[in-house]
Parts: structure tokens; C-alpha cells; sequence
């Protein structure tokens, strides 16, 4: 195979989406932010889910500048069923359908179990969750067959990470709902995965770091790094190129899996 043929291939803009709308929450920055571009680079219209609506503006326009009247905005707290399904319901209405689903809205709390307050542990488990769940079935009287969702998971749903209980184990909740899902969608010809990314530098991740860093966000990622064998982090343009794989027809024989995208952590 040639090197040119090649390089085609890896085009982030070869259409895989053409026709397809996707519906992405915690749209507005990180990985969401990412996998809403790169869906719109792929032919997808896109639906900007972001509790922040200036955020979700901002996804929306920088996806305007490349690809116009591709994207719109809403606003919406995924761990509210009347906010999300009137997202849902209007990205729907205004797109005339849905066919991708990306799960992807999170809050960390930091702490271990003796330091996680009850109200951190209610709201991780209410947005990764309950949002999921909540998003999901907000979507499915839009989705048809062929349709994708697509969970985000986490390397601290498959193994213990410092300072994450809350999270981990929200995770790990994700993790099993999505198996679940995927059995219980199938035979309507919806597909169900989830993501399990390793630590991206984000606005999500930057109080994480922190703490690892003793305060200083750099020293955190310094310390980090060497959990990875690759020897980086991840980007959210990573994890957004394996959420494109799996919206499209390239995945669509996979349902039920759960997808490291990890530089290699949980291989150690």
C-alpha cells in the first residue's frame, strides 16, 4: 500500500458521518469539545450539549468557521430529565433526527472515600450516570437503526486511581450500563460502547494534576507521565478519533465493548 494511500486514510475529513447527526454532551470544552469537531469534520451535523450555554456557543462557532451551519448550541444539566430531554427533543426537531450518541458530560470530585462529602459523591453520580441514563433515554424515540452510542468511561472504571472514588466508581457505573444497553438495544440495530481514556489534559483534569503537583499543575503532569508506557498523555483529539470510529460504520459490528484508549496504563 502506498504512503499517499495512506495518508488518505488517516483523513480526519473522509465522510465516514456524511448525512449523520450526532448529539454530544459536555460539548464545550475537552473531549466533548473535540468530538464534536472532528464528528463535523467527518459530515455530521452536530447538536453542542453543554450545561454552559457560552460554551457550547463556542463549540458551535468554532465549528462554523470551518464547516457552517453544521453545528447548533444547547444548553442543558444532563442530570436533569426535563433540561435534557428538552435538548434532546429540540436537536432532534431541528435536525429532523439523531444517529449518534456521545455520552461524554463529567464532573471530577476529588477525594478518597474518607475525604468525599456526600453532596460530591451525589453530583459525580448524577451527571456520569444518571446522565447517561437520562440522555439516553431522552434520545431514543430519535434513533433509529444503525445508530451508535458511545459512552465515556474511564482507566479509573478498569483500575484504582489516587484521589478518584466518587469518580472511579461512577465509571465503572458507566462501564456496566453500557454492556447493559448493549443487549438491551441491539435488536433494534442500536449499537452501545464505551470509551476508557487515559488521563487528557483538560480543564476537568487541570485540578487533578494540581493535587498530584502539590499545587503546581506542571509538576502534577510531570508526575503522571511516567504512568503511561508511550510516555504522553493523551489529547482530547485522541480520545474524539476513537469516538469517531465508533459512530460510523467501520464499528458496526462492535457493541458491548469497552475501548482503552490509554497509551497503554492499563496494560501494565
Amino acid at each position: 500500500m502506498s504512503q499517499g494511500h495512506d495518508a488518505e486514510r488517516s483523513r480526519p475529513d473522509r465522510g465516514r458521518l456524511d448525512g449523520r447527526v450526532a448529539l454530544v454532551t459536555g460539548a464545550g470544552s475537552g473531549i466533548g469539545q473535540a468530538a464534536a469537531m472532528r464528528f463535523a469534520a467527518e459530515g455530521a451535523s452536530v447538536a453542542v450539549v453543554d450545561i454552559r450555554p457560552e460554551l457550547a456557543a463556542l463549540t458551535t462557532m468554532m465549528i462554523d468557521k470551518e464547516h457552517e451551519g453544521r453545528a447548533l448550541a444547547f444548553s442543558a444539566d444532563v442530570g436533569s430529565a426535563i433540561e435534557i430531554q428538552t435538548a434532546v427533543d429540540l436537536a432532534a426537531a431541528e435536525f429532523g433526527r439523531l444517529d449518534v450518541v456521545y455520552n461524554n458530560a463529567g464532573t471530577m470530585d476529588l477525594g478518597a472515600v474518607a475525604d468525599t462529602s456526600e453532596d460530591g459523591w451525589d453530583r459525580t453520580f448524577a451527571v456520569h450516570v444518571k446522565g447517561t441514563f437520562l440522555t439516553t433515554r431522552a434520545a431514543l424515540e430519535h434513533l433509529g437503526g444503525g445508530a451508535s452510542i458511545i459512552n465515556q468511561g474511564s482507566v479509573a472504571a478498569l483500575v484504582g486511581v489516587q484521589y478518584l472514588a466518587a469518580y472511579s466508581a461512577a465509571k465503572g457505573a458507566v462501564v456496566a450500563l453500557t454492556r447493559q444497553m448493549a443487549v438491551d438495544l441491539a435488536p433494534r440495530g442500536i449499537r452501545v460502547n464505551a470509551i476508557c481514556p487515559g488521563t487528557c489534559r483538560t480543564p476537568m483534569t487541570e485540578p487533578l494534576f494540581r493535587t498530584r503537583g502539590e499545587g503546581d499543575i506542571e509538576a502534577g503532569i510531570a508526575a503522571t507521565v511516567p504512568k503511561y508506557p508511550l510516555g504522553r498523555l493523551g489529547t482530547p483529539e485522541d480520545i474524539a478519533a476513537v469516538a469517531a470510529f465508533l459512530a460510523s460504520e467501520d464499528a458496526s459490528f462492535m457493541t458491548g465493548s469497552v475501548v482503552t484508549s490509554d497509551g497503554g496504563m492499563t496494560a501494565q
